[in-house]
């Protein structure tokens, strides 16, 4: 499990809906507060609510991440790269977290609407630190993963 960035707390497990018990209310609202309306939106992902989004996904903490990553995308102006990018990393940590709650159908409809995303991006630079060519390998591995069933 990586660590986590300075000021906050791994949670203790993965909340899967009907499998584990959720969070309790206001578990993530420091990390999501990183979030403010002064901050430049090229900047947001230094922000703990990236930085916590990214840990999670990277940790398996899908639903964790789809939460925190909420106050990121909420702060990208419409048609931008960086909601794209935001959006296209919470869509496929719901591809994931609907692997695990065994929802196949779902995880590829969701795989195709981060290819979506990608696609709006551009290629050549670093959006919200990172690259579009390493978020189509999670969305190529998440695939792969669904083929084998």
């Amino acid at each position: 499990m990586p660590d986590a960035p300075e000021g906050f707390e791994l949670p203790p497990h993965a909340y899967v809906p009907g499998v584990t018990p959720r969070h309790p209310e206001g578990w993530f609202d420091r990390v999501k507060a990183s979030v403010t309306d002064d901050m430049a939106v090229p900047d947001l992902h230094k922000t703990a609510a990236w930085q916590a989004g990214r840990a999670y996904f990277d940790a398996g903490y899908y639903w964790e991440c789809h939460e925190v990553l909420e106050a990121v995308w909420m702060r990208t102006p419409e048609g931008s790269q960086e909601r794209d990018m935001t959006q296209a990393l919470i869509q496929l940590a719901n591809a994931r977290l609907k692997i695990t709650m065994q929802r196949p159908r779902a995880a590829w409809r969701l795989c195709n609407m981060v290819s979506g995303h990608l696609a709006r991006c551009d290629a050549t630079r670093r959006i919200l630190g990172l690259e579009v060519s390493e978020v189509r390998q999670w969305v190529a591995q998440t695939r792969k993963a669904l083929e084998k069933g």
